[in-house]
């Protein structure tokens, strides 16, 4: 088995044992350093403490306890720290290469791109939280926008709205069941599935014009920035 082959076998372990139940960040730093000391030897150990540091001395993350209790934020820069071995050990098995070879290899055109990796993270929203998607599935795709012409502001706003339609449709539609869980009683998810029908219909409606007015992402940054 050839080292990318590892890396594609590394990303679906992941998704077994995320979808099994066990706590991301955790599972995220284990496989990272399983699959790493495989790949690249002891140099793992000084890898994983180096990104606890970065992860701590991130301006940006020393802000998070402000607005979050101790242990949640222990929880979050876990996760990027997790995240990030996890991302540069499947690099250094150049995963990545064997996706980019199964992509190109299909004769995509731009729009079918996107088409099929928004179909993919659509899925994975129905299992999985979006911060998973976020920070392990998303970055397997952005090596890839080069190749379509297609801008990462562009496709960032499509997975922002993906995401939030994939946790409003059946049969999973996480935020029913979350709101199920609040709900008085005598609420059934039937009702809430109503409910939620018309908003899910606004997002699949701003999806499209997104699709086919692009310009539209790029006015406020272009309003701002210049």
């Amino acid at each position: 088995m050839s080292e990318p082959e590892i890396g594609i076998l590394m990303l679906g372990m992941l998704v077994i044992l995320i979808m099994l139940g066990f706590p991301i960040a955790f599972t995220l730093i284990a496989m990272g350093i399983g699959f790493g000391y495989f790949a690249i030897g002891d140099i793992i150990f000084p890898l994983l403490v180096q990104r606890a540091y970065g992860v701590m001395s991130n301006d940006v993350l020393i802000a998070v306890p402000l607005f979050l209790t101790a242990r949640t934020s222990a929880m979050v820069c876990w996760l990027f720290v997790g995240s990030w071995i996890f991302s540069s050990v499947f690099s250094l098995l150049d995963g990545h290469s064997l996706i980019e070879h199964w992509i190109s290899g299909l004769s995509l055109t731009p729009l079918q791109f996107l088409l099929l990796a928004q179909l993919m993270i659509f899925i994975l929203g129905w299992p999985l939280e979006w911060t998973e998607i976020i920070i392990i599935f998303v970055p397997i795709f952005l090596p890839l926008l080069h190749m379509f012409g297609i801008d990462p502001l562009f496709f960032g706003v499509l997975v922002a709205l993906n995401i939030q339609t994939s946790f409003l449709t059946p049969p999973m539609a996480m935020s029913a069941f979350y709101l199920k869980g609040i709900a008085p009683k005598g609420i059934e998810l039937n009702d809430i599935f109503i409910g939620i029908a018309p908003f899910l219909l606004m997002v699949f409606l701003a999806m499209f014009i997104l699709y086919m007015v692009p310009g539209i992402v790029f006015w406020l940054p272009g309003v701002l920035y210049g």
